[in-house]
């Protein structure tokens, strides 16, 4: 049997609380029977717009993702899926996104993905999908899902590969490029003078969270080199901020990026408001309200608290909100390969902490949250 679970999120990050999400559709029920239901049932979730065909009197409504990219990704997913690991297929449908999510890392090199020709880790079930007419089986599955996404007029399909966690995520944004809305928020950053990839990039990250170079080549279609060095100059713009090293290298928004004006120090100078001190400084903007005893704890940590009261500290603030490595960073005011490698890691291991993405350890959005007993 092969389960599927479609889960909808209110918002654009996954959720603990069973009552801020739930799962619309779930089946272990045969592929060739599930597949069709699946498909109709997530293009019901998938927002509609306004059309008037030449000639036509009557409105026509189409979903802004085209039914092509879902199907293909639906069957990409199960098609391609390592079967010998006991884990459901999930698609998630966010409020700005769909991820399908499923074990089984792409066997084909990223760079070559679109490109004919297949590598089958299941190839009884690719023929057997030939034969419905559910796949080509020659490779074509991810060029026309960029294909059709360009014809809309949205970002091309984002996909993460990832071998040492055997998982593959294909990611779809139902946004247009370059709307007006875009226009007028690019206009913001008009002195940079911003090349079509450079803005195409930063709506993109605008909804995602993050890029990593893959993905940078993916939407643009460039080289590594030049994807690396438009990234390092939206990096030194103040746009995009780098995280990771090597291979693990990706790029979140600064706060520049959210709010178009607002000065950004300069790097390595560490420079606070009147009256902020460096304990608190880093609280994330859109942080909840955090309690007076908390924030006071906040202040009064210095280099040389207790190692208990700093996971205590760490406990609390994960427990309001899961927190990423670097946010963890800035409130704390710690050195990350420190705070890592003395604390997260080893909560993480005393089930004081679990990952919000359990699945894949090296997730780019990944974030800590405290395990609830």
């Amino acid at each position: 049997m092969n389960q599927i679970d479609y889960m909808l999120v209110e918002g654009r990050e996954w959720v603990t609380d069973s009552e801020k999400r739930y799962t619309a559709f779930e089946t272990s029920e045969a592929l060739i029977t599930g597949i069709p239901r699946l498909i109709s049932q997530i293009m019901t979730d998938i927002p509609q717009i306004f059309a008037l065909e030449d000639d036509k009197i009557q409105r026509k409504d189409n979903p802004i993702i085209p039914r092509m990219v879902i199907r293909e990704a639906v069957v990409n997913a199960l098609m391609h899926k390592d079967y010998r690991v006991t884990s459901p297929t999930q698609i998630i449908k966010y409020a700005n996104r769909t991820e399908f999510r499923n074990v089984g890392y792409s066997l084909k090199p990223e760079e070559q993905l679109g490109l004919p020709g297949s590598m089958l880790r299941n190839p009884i079930l690719a023929q057997v999908f030939r034969d419905i007419h559910y796949a080509e089986g020659k490779g074509t599955g991810i060029g026309t899902m960029r294909d059709e996404m360009k014809k809309a007029n949205l970002s091309v399909p984002l996909i993460e590969s990832d071998r040492s966690s055997n998982l593959f995520v294909l990611t779809l944004l139902p946004h247009y490029l370059f709307d007006k809305e875009d226009i007028q928020w690019l206009q913001s950053f008009k002195q940079h003078n911003l090349t079509d990839e450079e803005a195409r990039t930063l709506i993109v990250i605008r909804e995602k969270g993050s890029i990593s170079n893959a993905e940078y080549r993916t939407i643009n279609g460039v080289d590594t080199l030049t994807a690396s060095s438009h990234l390092r100059r939206l990096r030194d713009l103040g746009l995009l901020e780098q995280k990771g090293r090597g291979n693990m290298t990706f790029y979140v928004p600064t706060v520049q990026l959210y709010t178009p004006g607002i000065r950004v120090a300069t790097p390595g100078i560490n420079e606070l408001a009147p009256g902020i001190t460096p304990a608190t400084s880093g609280i994330p903007a859109d942080f909840p309200a955090l309690p007076e005893d908390l924030l006071q704890e906040l202040k009064e940590i210095g280099k040389r608290a207790s190692i208990q009261k700093i996971r205590t500290t760490i406990l609390r603030l994960c427990s309001i909100k899961p927190l990423k490595l670097p946010e963890l960073v800035e409130i704390l005011q710690r050195d990350a390969d420190h705070l890592r490698k003395r604390y997260i890691s080893k909560m993480v291991d005393d089930g004081e902490l679990e990952y919000l993405f359990p699945e894949s350890s090296n997730h780019p959005q990944q974030a800590y949250r405290t395990k609830k007993s």
